[in-house]
């Protein structure tokens, strides 16, 4: 249902259709001489001097290497205008501290001041490495005339949707039900009791501009005006808007639970819309999670199907061949452009890197490729160098523009080569190996510039090359270190140094199951810091907050930052034994249950203590980021295998049911949960070694394991003694294990009943293949 707000006639009426909106991708000093001044705006209200005190502070502790991100300047260099949002610690709203706009941070004083002005308030949300963010204020929000009409006749809010998802999500409902369509930056027109009344995404500053009919500047007059002149119509048509807001955020009744027919429908919508040349959806542009390569993968180990491996490993190998995958430093940009893979969108994500790692180390455990293996390692490698902040906790976001050696911001700048360069740093002999292997040509493919990319395989490219196979290997190896060393010396993208907890949860699995699968202990090492970190400094009371930057956490966790920290938890006590882990999984999963569940099966966003906005989200679509009752749902059934709680399975299969709607409809729309499907309706292995000493004893029963795709399992390692002892009190099927002859020894369970213990690891490989859980087989149900 598209809603049109009656306010708007005339040419408003067509003003989103007309505008350049949807763009989804984004559709993730001194101060002595500073006018420290809310924008120094005409009409707007003035600071008292205590609080211009206070933001003169704030600009102060920046120190003196601090850069203002403006044009607005004094001679010597301090900005000429500094907001409130100097006191705030997100990345992106620090971004527009020293707008000429008066910004306000989200909360009561912004919209007290509007209701006491008679004002409306003007919405902005967005996130720190969107490229059309980025944008559009240095378009409109750096502007003089357009702040001036922001600061005469608005409250202007800025919110990092990165920080507040809840609000981001409130409002991106409103802004889809009006346009059809949603993306950052996020432009909403709100009436002082926040609700909203006329919205959109980007929009450029003046008529005209990007082929627009109609720009900011008069959408602020008109929809002003409008306001002003029409108080009644605006109610009314914000009311609808709330209704609407409010109809789709309501959570579906339950339904049944999903069984094996569900995966079969989502397996069958994937089928008929791959691109079978290079993998991914049909069309542009390509996002790595349009198709769910994990489900896939365990789609064929449930049905021995061998066109959904197929189609989960030519998307792997295409994606890691493309420019989408940093070819030099690791890593993977934020989606493709194009069909092929070959032109990203720079900015990179903590998130979309985790979750990519999770897959490519599930297809070299299904298809035992050491290519995937190693893409997975780099974007790890990639990580550790760039994104790990020196407690060990992990960094948000890095942005997609960078300067040019002019010192413009140019998109992709960083990561892109010409000839010339890449001969500077490899001399002509390696360049020459280089530029054929990587498809550099002096047009480029990219504003004259280059995306590294792989275009052939490595055989083809050294016979094309006439040079042995190996030594082009080497020889390419060399000199990805050089050029990722040259590269290191441009001026780099922005970082966005916050730490999310749910992002690092999402990240402490990738490492913890890399530890597990590729048999290297210093992911787990790397997992555990982080996961310290989390619970050391972002926790207040026994509950999660959301994130933490310069030395504070901040703002009241989500139920993503529960679901994806408990999994990473559990990850990380299967990679390590080390109890800990498992207990406070068990406890934050309490937390959860107590302040986030819905009777009716699942949980909601947010806690039941938290900001009332004008609906409550109860999350059921899986993007860029899988939702996080979908996390948890298989969260649940994991503590239930291994603590054999009923009421994790209970409640499990309630949240399935809650969103068995959704997943009969459109299985698609929710492509994680089909994961939490997929365990419940296998019969999961429950996995025990026991050693006499160190973890490192269980090494030739693990390395088994790693050659098994198996991921309906739990694993427990533990040694004799006091350990097992009081691991038994939490997980059962422990008690009573031993290991035999001193030696370490497996027993495979399935539901509490176990196979022969073995020390033997052929016999324990062949007990993870057999029985009920082994493919290939059809879908069991309970």
């Amino acid at each position: 249902m598209l809603l049109r707000a009656a306010v708007l006639r005339g040419t408003l009426a067509v003003a989103l259709a007309s505008t350049v909106a949807a763009f989804s991708s984004c559709s993730r000093s001194r101060v002595e001489h500073g006018d420290v001044a809310a924008a120094a705006s005409r009409s707007s209200p003035s600071p008292s001097p205590e609080f211009a005190a206070k933001l003169a502070a704030a600009l102060r502790a920046k120190g003196p290497s601090y850069t203002p991100n403006t044009r607005h300047k004094n001679p010597d260099g301090t900005p000429k205008y500094t907001n409130r949002l100097i006191l705030e610690t997100s990345p992106y709203l620090l971004q527009h501290a020293h707008n000429p706009v008066n910004w306000y941070p989200w909360g009561d004083e912004a919209f007290d001041t509007a209701r006491r002005l008679g004002r409306p308030v003007f919405l902005s949300v967005g996130y720190s490495t969107c490229h059309w963010c980025h944008v559009m204020e240095e378009e409109s929000f750096e502007d003089d005339e357009i702040a001036k009409a922001l600061n005469d006749d608005y409250i202007a809010i800025k919110v990092d949707r990165e920080e507040r998802p809840d609000i981001d999500a409130v409002y991106m409902s409103a802004v889809q039900s009006l346009t059809g369509s949603g993306g950052w930056p996020m432009t909403v027109w709100l009436t002082p009791d926040r609700k909203p009344f006329y919205g959109g995404t980007y929009f450029p500053p003046r008529d005209g501009d990007r082929g627009a009919r109609i720009g900011i500047f008069s959408l602020l007059r008109k929809l002003k005006a409008t306001y002003d002149q029409s108080p009644a119509d605006t109610e009314r048509s914000a009311q609808k808007i709330v209704d609407e807001i409010r109809r789709q955020m309501a959570p579906e009744p339950a339904s049944s639970s999903p069984t094996a027919a569900t995966l079969d429908a989502a397996a069958s919508f994937y089928a008929s819309r791959f691109d079978s040349a290079y993998g991914g959806l049909r069309g542009a542009p390509k996002f790595p999670s349009s198709l769910p390569v994990r489900f896939l993968l365990r789609e064929h180990r449930r049905t021995a199907n061998p066109e959904l491996l197929r189609m989960a490993t030519l998307t792997l190998e295409k994606m890691a061949n493309g420019g989408i995958h940093d070819q030099i430093g690791g890593g993977f940009h934020r989606y493709s452009t194009d069909e092929r893979w070959l032109v990203p969108h720079f900015e990179k994500m903590l998130y979309d890197n985790a979750l990519l790692t999770l897959a490519y180390v599930e297809g070299n455990q299904a298809t035992r490729s050491a290519d995937l293996a190693d893409v997975a390692r780099r974007v790890l490698l990639y990580v550790d160098r760039e994104m790990t902040a020196p407690e060990g906790a992990f960094y948000s976001a890095s942005d997609a523009d960078s300067r040019d050696p002019s010192g413009r911001l140019e998109e992709g700048w960083f990561f892109t080569w010409d000839p010339a360069e890449i001969e500077a740093a490899l001399g002509a002999d390696l360049a020459r190996l280089a530029e054929g292997y990587y498809g550099v040509t002096a047009g480029g493919n990219f504003d004259r510039r280059s995306v590294l990319n792989v275009p052939h395989t490595l055989a083809d490219a050294a016979r094309a090359l006439r040079v042995p196979e190996q030594t082009l290997g080497a020889s390419l190896r060399d000199g990805r270190e050089r050029l990722y060393a040259t590269r290191a010396k441009r001026p780099p993208p922005r970082r966005d140094d916050k730490i999310l907890a749910a992002w690092n949860g999402l990240m402490i699995s990738a490492l913890a199951k890399s530890a597990l699968a590729l048999g290297d202990a210093t992911y787990a090492d790397r997992a555990a810091r982080a996961a310290a970190f989390v619970l050391g400094h972002m926790r207040k009371d026994g509950r999660l907050l959301r994130s933490f930057k310069d030395g504070a956490a901040v703002g009241d966790a989500y139920l993503d930052d529960y679901a994806f920290f408990v999994a990473g938890l559990l990850d990380l006590y299967e990679a390590t034994g080390a109890v800990r882990w498992l207990e406070e999984a068990i406890a934050l999963e309490a937390t959860l249950e107590g302040h986030y569940a819905d009777e009716a099966g699942g949980f909601f966003q947010t806690s039941d203590d938290h900001e009332k906005l004008l609906a409550r989200e109860k999350p059921a679509y899986d993007g860029a980021e899988p939702s996080g009752n979908s996390v948890a749902a298989l969260d649940l059934l994991r503590l239930y295998e291994l603590t054999t709680k009923d009421g994790y399975r209970q409640r499990a299969e309630r949240l399935l049911g809650a969103f068995g709607g959704v997943l009969a409809r459109a299985p698609s729309a929710l492509s994680e949960m089909l994961l939490a499907v997929d365990f419940l309706r296998d019969v999961p292995k429950e996995i025990v070694i026991v050693t006499r000493g160190a973890r490192a004893e269980a090494e030739p029963l693990l390395a088994k394991l790693r050659d098994v795709y198996l991921p309906n399992r739990v694993l427990v390692v533990v040694s004799e003694g006091a350990d097992l002892a009081a691991l038994a009190r939490i997980v059962p099927l422990a008690d009573g294990k031993a290991a035999r002859g001193g030696r370490p020894t497996a027993y495979v369970c399935e539901r509490t009943a176990c196979e022969l213990p073995t020390t033997d690891p052929e016999v324990f490989a062949n007990q993870l293949r057999a029985g009920k859980g082994a493919p290939p087989r059809k879908a069991l149900s309970r």
